[in-house]
């Protein structure tokens, strides 16, 4: 499998506000076909799909990308109770219905991914397949808080801890350039946890120069940071702010599988795919069990965390390989 050019995937695109579930959502479109959703995780946007949408639509696919709730274009409510999984997956229940779709083939990644899981979880009715990326599905422990978790794991320094403080993540992201936080988070490559110390966090200058991966322009840079220069990062870290307040609200769900045909991919330097117990959980059986129509685990050797843009055409080609046989 090939790398895709940079810059193709953006020619064509159309975009459009819908108003769902009482916000107004930006989606990017392409092309006409049965519908794939692609869902962005943090801290990223529809762009992150760009490759992807011009991949799908050319082989008779109609790929839509919006800005989830609190990014880009899209609506950002300001209470973190806003972004509970109720609320996101209403969002993409209720664009599924405005496109007039019965049924979709969904993709995602990061946070996207968790969307994606809960939608299948939730509303197995709406959707044909599932593409996860990076996140394999994560079954509700009744026993403890995810935060607890991971502070009993890592500590209070684990960067989705500190992300429960402004001062530890809106207050850090402002005291550096925007661009260079950016490459920063997108160019991260490393399986280790993200331990970010009290005053040594996210705005530490790094210790060399960021140079720039082949995957990655300097303008690709620039949009993400354009666009998070005018909404600020709140509506991104209020998924993790929310993080226990799922586990309140999905009781209901405990036990719960995921009953729709899967396939995980994931980086074998994604730090995801190093958090304790996951691989074991992910090769031996207890991913199969919960997701018992799971078709496909494939682990990308030398890819990091941002996979779809990292290795866009290898991708494009696990998602229509999947979905064209769906």
């Amino acid at each position: 499998m090939g790398e895709l050019a940079l810059g193709d995937g953006i020619g064509g695109i159309t975009h459009r506000t819908v108003a769902v579930n009482g916000i107004r959502l930006h989606i990017a479109e392409k092309g006409t076909g049965p519908a794939v959703l692609l869902l962005h995780g943090f801290p990223e946007l529809w762009y992150s799909w760009r490759h992807q949408i011009s991949y799908l639509s050319s082989r008779g696919y109609r790929a839509v990308a919006p800005d989830l709730r609190g990014f880009g274009d899209s609506d950002a409510p300001l209470p973190h109770d806003c972004y509970t999984m109720l609320h996101v997956v209403g969002d993409i229940v209720a664009l599924i219905q405005f496109l007039g779709e019965e049924k979709v083939f969904v993709v995602g990644h990061d946070w996207g991914a968790i969307v994606a899981w809960n939608l299948c979880m939730f509303r197995p009715d709406l959707v044909r397949s599932v593409v996860a990326l990076s996140v394999a599905f994560m079954p509700r422990n009744p026993l403890r808080k995810p935060l607890d978790t991971l502070r009993l794991v890592y500590g209070d320094d684990y960067y989705v801890c500190a992300f429960q403080e402004k001062e530890r993540a809106e207050g850090e992201f402002a005291q550096i350039d925007l661009k260079l936080l950016m490459k920063k988070f997108l160019t991260y490559h490393d399986p280790k946890p993200v331990i970010v110390p009290r005053g040594k966090g996210f705005s530490t200058p790094p210790e060399k120069e960021i140079v720039l991966p082949a995957w990655l322009s300097e303008e690709d840079v620039e949009y993400f940071a354009n666009k998070f220069r005018c909404t600020g990062f709140t509506g991104g870290v209020n998924y993790y702010r929310a993080l226990d307040l799922n586990w309140e609200l999905t009781a209901a769900w405990t036990g719960a599988q995921i009953k729709v045909p899967a396939k995980f991919i994931v980086g074998d330097e994604d730090l995801t795919y190093h958090f304790p117990g996951a691989k074991e959980y992910i090769h031996h059986g207890g991913f199969r069990k919960d997701v018992p129509l799971l078709q496909d685990v494939v682990v990308i050797e030398g890819a990091g965390h941002f996979i779809n843009q990292e290795k866009a055409m290898e991708i494009a080609e696990h998602i229509y390989e999947f979905i064209s046989n769906i």
